[in-house]
Protein backbone atom coordinates (compact mmCIF):
# COMPACT_ATOMS: atom_id res chain seq x y z
CA UNK A 1 0.00 0.00 0.00
CA UNK A 2 1.18 3.58 -0.56
CA UNK A 3 3.10 5.27 2.25
CA UNK A 4 0.83 8.34 2.38
CA UNK A 5 -1.47 6.94 5.04
CA UNK A 6 -1.40 8.50 8.54
CA UNK A 7 1.09 7.15 11.03
CA UNK A 8 -0.41 4.53 13.35
CA UNK A 9 0.71 6.40 16.47
CA UNK A 10 -1.69 9.27 15.67
CA UNK A 11 -4.81 7.23 15.02
CA UNK A 12 -6.37 6.87 18.46
CA UNK A 13 -8.63 9.90 18.07
CA UNK A 14 -9.55 9.47 14.39
CA UNK A 15 -13.12 8.65 13.31
CA UNK A 16 -14.57 5.17 13.00
CA UNK A 17 -18.12 5.79 11.77
CA UNK A 18 -20.73 4.14 9.56
CA UNK A 19 -23.11 5.97 7.22
CA UNK A 20 -26.09 4.12 5.77
CA UNK A 21 -26.63 5.05 2.12
CA UNK A 22 -29.08 2.30 1.15
CA UNK A 23 -31.03 -0.26 3.19
CA UNK A 24 -33.44 -1.81 0.68
CA UNK A 25 -33.48 -5.17 -1.08
CA UNK A 26 -33.56 -6.13 -4.76
CA UNK A 27 -36.89 -4.65 -5.85
CA UNK A 28 -36.71 -0.84 -6.18
CA UNK A 29 -38.99 1.27 -4.01
CA UNK A 30 -39.37 4.96 -3.27
CA UNK A 31 -38.70 4.29 0.41
CA UNK A 32 -35.34 2.55 0.27
CA UNK A 33 -32.28 2.64 -1.95
CA UNK A 34 -30.27 -0.51 -2.78
CA UNK A 35 -27.56 -1.59 -0.37
CA UNK A 36 -24.64 0.75 0.14
CA UNK A 37 -22.75 1.79 3.26
CA UNK A 38 -19.79 4.02 3.94
CA UNK A 39 -17.30 3.37 6.72
CA UNK A 40 -15.10 6.32 7.67
CA UNK A 41 -11.79 5.09 9.07
CA UNK A 42 -9.54 7.96 10.00
CA UNK A 43 -9.23 10.10 6.88
CA UNK A 44 -10.17 7.27 4.51
CA UNK A 45 -13.59 6.31 3.17
CA UNK A 46 -14.43 2.64 2.67
CA UNK A 47 -17.51 1.87 0.55
CA UNK A 48 -19.33 -1.37 1.34
CA UNK A 49 -21.52 -2.50 -1.57
CA UNK A 50 -22.62 -0.09 -4.26
CA UNK A 51 -26.22 -0.51 -5.35
CA UNK A 52 -27.79 1.49 -8.15
CA UNK A 53 -27.65 5.24 -7.55
CA UNK A 54 -24.99 5.15 -4.85
CA UNK A 55 -23.17 8.15 -6.30
CA UNK A 56 -26.40 10.14 -6.05
CA UNK A 57 -26.54 9.22 -2.38
CA UNK A 58 -23.03 10.66 -2.04
CA UNK A 59 -24.31 13.95 -3.43
CA UNK A 60 -27.36 13.94 -1.15
CA UNK A 61 -25.22 13.30 1.91
CA UNK A 62 -22.58 15.83 0.81
CA UNK A 63 -19.87 13.19 0.77
CA UNK A 64 -16.90 13.76 -1.49
CA UNK A 65 -16.38 10.53 -3.48
CA UNK A 66 -12.82 11.58 -4.22
CA UNK A 67 -11.98 10.55 -0.64
CA UNK A 68 -12.82 6.93 -1.41
CA UNK A 69 -9.83 4.67 -0.90
CA UNK A 70 -11.35 1.18 -0.69
CA UNK A 71 -14.50 -0.52 -2.06
CA UNK A 72 -15.84 -3.86 -0.83
CA UNK A 73 -18.50 -5.71 -2.85
CA UNK A 74 -20.28 -8.64 -1.21
CA UNK A 75 -21.65 -10.46 -4.28
CA UNK A 76 -22.82 -10.10 -7.85
CA UNK A 77 -26.53 -9.62 -7.39
CA UNK A 78 -27.29 -6.30 -9.05
CA UNK A 79 -28.71 -4.50 -6.04
CA UNK A 80 -25.27 -4.74 -4.46
CA UNK A 81 -23.03 -3.53 -7.30
CA UNK A 82 -24.97 -1.98 -10.22
CA UNK A 83 -23.92 1.46 -8.98
CA UNK A 84 -20.23 0.65 -9.23
CA UNK A 85 -19.47 1.23 -12.97
CA UNK A 86 -21.02 4.72 -13.04
CA UNK A 87 -19.27 5.65 -9.80
CA UNK A 88 -15.90 4.56 -11.18
CA UNK A 89 -16.60 6.50 -14.38
CA UNK A 90 -17.54 9.64 -12.47
CA UNK A 91 -14.35 9.42 -10.43
CA UNK A 92 -12.46 9.33 -13.72
CA UNK A 93 -14.36 12.32 -15.09
CA UNK A 94 -13.54 14.28 -11.95
CA UNK A 95 -9.83 13.78 -12.65
CA UNK A 96 -8.94 11.19 -10.03
CA UNK A 97 -5.36 9.94 -10.23
CA UNK A 98 -5.00 8.22 -6.84
CA UNK A 99 -5.10 4.41 -6.70
CA UNK A 100 -8.42 2.81 -5.73
CA UNK A 101 -8.59 -0.62 -4.11
CA UNK A 102 -11.51 -2.92 -4.97
CA UNK A 103 -12.34 -6.17 -3.16
CA UNK A 104 -15.08 -8.49 -4.38
CA UNK A 105 -16.06 -11.85 -5.88
CA UNK A 106 -14.37 -13.37 -8.88
CA UNK A 107 -16.02 -12.18 -12.05
CA UNK A 108 -16.44 -8.59 -10.90
CA UNK A 109 -13.24 -7.68 -12.71
CA UNK A 110 -14.57 -9.29 -15.90
CA UNK A 111 -17.82 -7.32 -15.67
CA UNK A 112 -16.00 -4.02 -15.26
CA UNK A 113 -13.46 -4.81 -17.99
CA UNK A 114 -16.27 -5.61 -20.44
CA UNK A 115 -18.21 -2.43 -19.61
CA UNK A 116 -15.17 -0.22 -20.06
CA UNK A 117 -14.10 -2.04 -23.24
CA UNK A 118 -17.42 -1.83 -25.10
CA UNK A 119 -17.93 1.79 -24.01
CA UNK A 120 -14.42 2.78 -25.01
CA UNK A 121 -13.71 4.05 -21.51
CA UNK A 122 -10.31 4.30 -19.86
CA UNK A 123 -9.64 5.14 -16.24
CA UNK A 124 -7.05 7.75 -15.43
CA UNK A 125 -6.31 6.07 -12.12
CA UNK A 126 -5.21 2.58 -11.14
CA UNK A 127 -8.04 0.27 -10.03
CA UNK A 128 -6.45 -2.52 -7.99
CA UNK A 129 -8.75 -5.55 -7.75
CA UNK A 130 -8.44 -8.40 -5.25
CA UNK A 131 -10.76 -11.39 -5.56
CA UNK A 132 -12.35 -12.52 -2.30
CA UNK A 133 -12.69 -16.27 -1.80
CA UNK A 134 -16.24 -16.90 -0.49
CA UNK A 135 -15.74 -20.25 1.26
CA UNK A 136 -13.44 -19.15 4.07
CA UNK A 137 -12.48 -16.14 6.14
CA UNK A 138 -9.59 -14.33 4.48
CA UNK A 139 -7.36 -11.51 5.67
CA UNK A 140 -7.75 -8.74 3.10
CA UNK A 141 -6.28 -5.47 4.29
CA UNK A 142 -3.80 -4.16 6.83
CA UNK A 143 -4.73 -0.50 7.14
CA UNK A 144 -2.81 1.67 9.65
CA UNK A 145 -5.94 1.99 11.79
CA UNK A 146 -7.75 -1.30 11.19
CA UNK A 147 -7.65 -4.74 9.62
CA UNK A 148 -10.26 -6.15 7.25
CA UNK A 149 -11.18 -9.77 6.75
CA UNK A 150 -13.94 -11.50 4.85
CA UNK A 151 -16.83 -13.44 6.39
CA UNK A 152 -18.23 -16.46 4.49
CA UNK A 153 -21.98 -16.04 3.98
CA UNK A 154 -24.57 -18.50 2.69
CA UNK A 155 -26.41 -17.09 -0.30
CA UNK A 156 -27.52 -18.30 -3.73
CA UNK A 157 -24.29 -17.04 -5.29
CA UNK A 158 -20.80 -16.62 -3.86
CA UNK A 159 -21.15 -14.00 -1.14
CA UNK A 160 -18.86 -12.55 1.52
CA UNK A 161 -19.39 -10.24 4.45
CA UNK A 162 -16.65 -8.03 5.83
CA UNK A 163 -15.23 -7.52 9.30
CA UNK A 164 -13.42 -4.28 10.14
CA UNK A 165 -11.42 -4.37 13.38
CA UNK A 166 -9.66 -1.33 14.74
CA UNK A 167 -6.11 -1.97 15.87
CA UNK A 168 -5.38 -1.77 19.62
CA UNK A 169 -4.62 1.72 20.87
CA UNK A 170 -1.44 2.53 22.71
CA UNK A 171 -1.72 3.28 26.44
CA UNK A 172 -2.39 6.84 27.55
CA UNK A 173 0.63 8.43 29.16
CA UNK A 174 -0.01 9.97 32.60
CA UNK A 175 2.43 12.80 32.02
CA UNK A 176 1.58 14.61 35.28
CA UNK A 177 3.06 11.74 37.29
CA UNK A 178 6.49 12.12 35.69
CA UNK A 179 9.24 14.65 36.35
CA UNK A 180 9.29 17.54 33.88
CA UNK A 181 12.81 16.73 32.71
CA UNK A 182 12.14 13.13 31.65
CA UNK A 183 13.81 12.49 28.24
CA UNK A 184 11.55 11.99 25.22
CA UNK A 185 12.89 8.45 24.74
CA UNK A 186 11.55 7.54 28.19
CA UNK A 187 8.13 8.89 27.28
CA UNK A 188 8.13 6.90 24.05
CA UNK A 189 9.00 3.69 25.86
CA UNK A 190 6.23 4.15 28.41
CA UNK A 191 3.70 5.01 25.72
CA UNK A 192 4.63 1.77 23.99
CA UNK A 193 3.84 -0.04 27.24
CA UNK A 194 7.46 -0.83 28.04
CA UNK A 195 9.14 -0.41 31.42
CA UNK A 196 12.10 1.96 31.56
CA UNK A 197 15.22 0.50 33.15
CA UNK A 198 18.10 2.33 34.81
CA UNK A 199 21.80 1.63 34.22
CA UNK A 200 21.74 -1.36 36.59
CA UNK A 201 18.79 -3.00 34.83
CA UNK A 202 16.31 -2.17 37.58
CA UNK A 203 12.91 -0.74 36.71
CA UNK A 204 13.09 3.04 36.97
CA UNK A 205 9.64 3.80 35.55
CA UNK A 206 7.04 1.03 35.37
CA UNK A 207 4.66 1.41 32.45
CA UNK A 208 1.76 0.26 34.63
CA UNK A 209 2.38 3.17 37.03
CA UNK A 210 2.60 5.92 34.43
CA UNK A 211 0.05 4.89 31.83
CA UNK A 212 -3.57 3.83 31.62
CA UNK A 213 -5.13 1.59 28.97
CA UNK A 214 -6.20 3.25 25.74
CA UNK A 215 -9.81 3.01 24.53
CA UNK A 216 -11.10 -0.41 23.55
CA UNK A 217 -10.69 -1.10 19.82
CA UNK A 218 -13.89 -0.70 17.81
CA UNK A 219 -15.18 -3.17 15.23
CA UNK A 220 -17.86 -3.41 12.58
CA UNK A 221 -19.21 -6.48 10.77
CA UNK A 222 -21.28 -6.35 7.57
CA UNK A 223 -23.36 -9.45 6.76
CA UNK A 224 -25.55 -9.28 3.67
CA UNK A 225 -26.99 -11.37 2.01
CA UNK A 226 -27.23 -14.68 3.84
CA UNK A 227 -29.58 -17.22 5.28
CA UNK A 228 -29.36 -18.02 8.97
CA UNK A 229 -25.88 -19.47 9.52
CA UNK A 230 -24.52 -20.04 13.02
CA UNK A 231 -21.15 -20.86 11.46
CA UNK A 232 -20.41 -17.14 11.35
CA UNK A 233 -20.92 -16.62 15.09
CA UNK A 234 -17.28 -17.24 16.12
CA UNK A 235 -16.09 -14.63 13.61
CA UNK A 236 -18.59 -12.08 14.94
CA UNK A 237 -17.89 -12.67 18.62
CA UNK A 238 -17.96 -9.41 20.56
CA UNK A 239 -17.99 -6.97 17.63
CA UNK A 240 -19.10 -3.46 18.51
CA UNK A 241 -21.65 -3.16 15.72
CA UNK A 242 -23.16 -5.85 13.50
CA UNK A 243 -25.18 -5.20 10.37
CA UNK A 244 -27.17 -8.31 9.43
CA UNK A 245 -29.70 -8.53 6.67
CA UNK A 246 -33.33 -9.03 7.68
CA UNK A 247 -35.21 -9.40 4.42
CA UNK A 248 -38.26 -11.13 5.92
CA UNK A 249 -40.29 -11.39 9.10
CA UNK A 250 -40.56 -14.70 10.89
CA UNK A 251 -43.91 -15.54 9.27
CA UNK A 252 -41.94 -15.93 6.05
CA UNK A 253 -39.08 -17.96 7.55
CA UNK A 254 -39.59 -20.81 5.08
CA UNK A 255 -39.46 -18.43 2.13
CA UNK A 256 -36.34 -16.83 3.62
CA UNK A 257 -34.59 -20.19 3.77
CA UNK A 258 -35.60 -21.03 0.19
CA UNK A 259 -34.08 -17.85 -1.23
CA UNK A 260 -31.10 -17.78 1.17
CA UNK A 261 -32.15 -14.77 3.19
CA UNK A 262 -32.80 -14.17 6.90
CA UNK A 263 -35.63 -12.98 9.11
CA UNK A 264 -35.37 -10.21 11.69
CA UNK A 265 -35.59 -12.80 14.46
CA UNK A 266 -32.78 -14.83 12.92
CA UNK A 267 -30.56 -11.75 12.60
CA UNK A 268 -31.17 -10.98 16.26
CA UNK A 269 -30.39 -14.57 17.23
CA UNK A 270 -27.00 -14.31 15.52
CA UNK A 271 -26.34 -11.06 17.38
CA UNK A 272 -27.31 -12.66 20.69
CA UNK A 273 -25.16 -15.76 20.18
CA UNK A 274 -22.18 -13.63 19.10
CA UNK A 275 -22.51 -11.24 22.04
CA UNK A 276 -22.26 -8.15 19.85
CA UNK A 277 -22.67 -4.65 21.24
CA UNK A 278 -25.33 -3.41 18.84
CA UNK A 279 -27.30 -4.79 15.89
CA UNK A 280 -28.43 -3.00 12.73
CA UNK A 281 -30.95 -4.69 10.44
CA UNK A 282 -31.75 -3.81 6.86
CA UNK A 283 -32.30 -5.16 3.31
CA UNK A 284 -36.05 -5.10 3.92
CA UNK A 285 -38.24 -6.83 1.34
CA UNK A 286 -40.46 -4.48 -0.67
CA UNK A 287 -43.47 -6.67 0.16
CA UNK A 288 -43.65 -5.06 3.60
CA UNK A 289 -45.27 -1.62 3.77
CA UNK A 290 -44.03 -0.92 7.33
CA UNK A 291 -40.65 -1.70 8.87
CA UNK A 292 -41.64 -1.24 12.50
CA UNK A 293 -42.50 -4.95 12.87
CA UNK A 294 -38.91 -5.83 11.92
CA UNK A 295 -37.64 -3.85 14.88
CA UNK A 296 -40.21 -5.36 17.24
CA UNK A 297 -39.39 -8.90 16.15
CA UNK A 298 -35.64 -8.42 16.50
CA UNK A 299 -35.79 -6.59 19.83
CA UNK A 300 -37.77 -9.43 21.35
CA UNK A 301 -34.55 -11.46 21.01
CA UNK A 302 -31.83 -8.81 21.08
CA UNK A 303 -32.98 -5.52 22.66
CA UNK A 304 -30.13 -3.35 21.37
CA UNK A 305 -31.34 -3.58 17.78
CA UNK A 306 -31.89 -0.64 15.45
CA UNK A 307 -33.14 -0.17 11.92
CA UNK A 308 -30.61 0.79 9.26
CA UNK A 309 -31.87 4.30 8.54
CA UNK A 310 -30.71 5.84 5.30
CA UNK A 311 -28.69 9.00 5.84
CA UNK A 312 -27.85 8.05 9.42
CA UNK A 313 -24.23 8.12 10.61
CA UNK A 314 -23.26 5.97 13.59
CA UNK A 315 -20.02 6.85 15.37
CA UNK A 316 -18.63 3.78 17.08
Amino acid sequence: MPDTLPDASRLAHLPFALTILGAGSATPTLRFHPTAQLLTVGSDLMLIDCGEGTQLRFIEQRIRPGRLRYIFISHLHGDHYFGLPPLLSSLNLSGRTEDLYLFGPRGLDEVLTTIFRVSGSRLGYKLIFQAVEPDQANFLLDHPQCTVQSIPLQHRVACSGYLFREKPHKPHLLRYKLPTDVPIEVLKQLKDGRNVLDETGAVQYAAADYTEPGPAPRSYAFCSDTRYAEEMVPLLQGVSLLYHEATFLEDNAQRAAEVYHSTARQAATIALKAGVGQLLIGHFSSRYKEVGPFLDEARAVFPNTHLATEGQTISL
